[in-house]
Formats: structure tokens, sequence, C-alpha cells
């Protein structure tokens, strides 16, 4: 597997960075792709033959915190090992943070404890959708309910 690894946003097909997305994480738009990749300050791209097949970011302060989030890899590529060196990638840009958080798919928590991540007691979060947020396994509140 001959990889190109960039953080560079300069010629992103932002319409096949979205259908990435929509194979291996959900829809997230292409337009809506180019702002938050554009305000994120880690990005971590892999191609294979010009083609899109990794991805992820991190939005950072420089001092306190750093958010890894938007971590897909195409589904022939799961299991290559290409995912836990993106989330490498990203822990190592984010070094000399105070703190390096995400929040996972439900179900890729053990993905993400080998890198060290554990679950937070006091972790909150609002979200557009809270009922779909709830559906998909992100929010187990019951003062939600």
């Amino acid at each position: 597997m001959a990889l190109e690894w960039t953080e560079s946003l300069d010629g992103i097909d932002w319409e096949e960075l979205s259908a990435l997305y929509r194979i291996a994480l959900g829809d997230k738009p292409a337009a809506e792709l180019a702002i938050v990749f554009a305000n994120s300050r880690y990005r971590c791209l892999v191609r294979e033959h010009g083609r899109i097949v990794g991805v992820g970011r991190a939005l950072a302060d420089g001092i306190d915190t750093s958010y890894l989030c938007d971590i897909a890899v195409l589904p022939d590529y799961q299991g290559s090992g290409l995912g836990k060196q993106i989330v490498a990638r990203l822990v190592a840009l984010s070094q000399g943070h105070k703190k390096i958080l995400l929040y996972a798919v439900p179900g890729k928590e053990p993905f993400y404890r080998k890198f060290g991540f554990r679950r937070m007691a006091t972790a909150m979060a609002l979200f557009e959708n809270q009922p779909l947020a709830r559906e998909r396994g992100y929010l187990d509140d019951p003062e939600d309910a």
C-alpha cells in the first residue's frame, strides 16, 4: 500500500471527501467539510493513487485543548492499521495540549482506549438533534428522555 499523507487542503475534492464520510461515518456535506477542515488546526488526509482513503482532524487552541474528530477510513482500508496511524498522528500533533479529547461512535471506544483515552465522568453535549443523538447511542442521560 503506497500511501500519501498530507495536512494540506490544496486540491481537496470536497465531494470525494463527503462520499468517504457517507460510506464510513455518516452524512457530511461537502460545503460543510470545507469549512470545518479549514477551521481545524490539525488535519490528516491519506490518499492512495490519488484517492482519499482516510482522514481525520483536530480542533485545537494551542495550549489547553485539542479535540480529535471526524476520523474516517474507507471500509476496504479498515483493519489495515490506517485508522490507528491517523489517530496516532493527530495525537502527536496535539502533544503539548493539557488535554486531548474525542467522542467515539458508540461501540468504538475500545479502539481509542489503545491510545490511552478514557471515558470522562463529566463530559456533556448539546446536539442539534438530541433525540437522534440518543437513538444513535451518544446520550444516555435519563433527564433527556
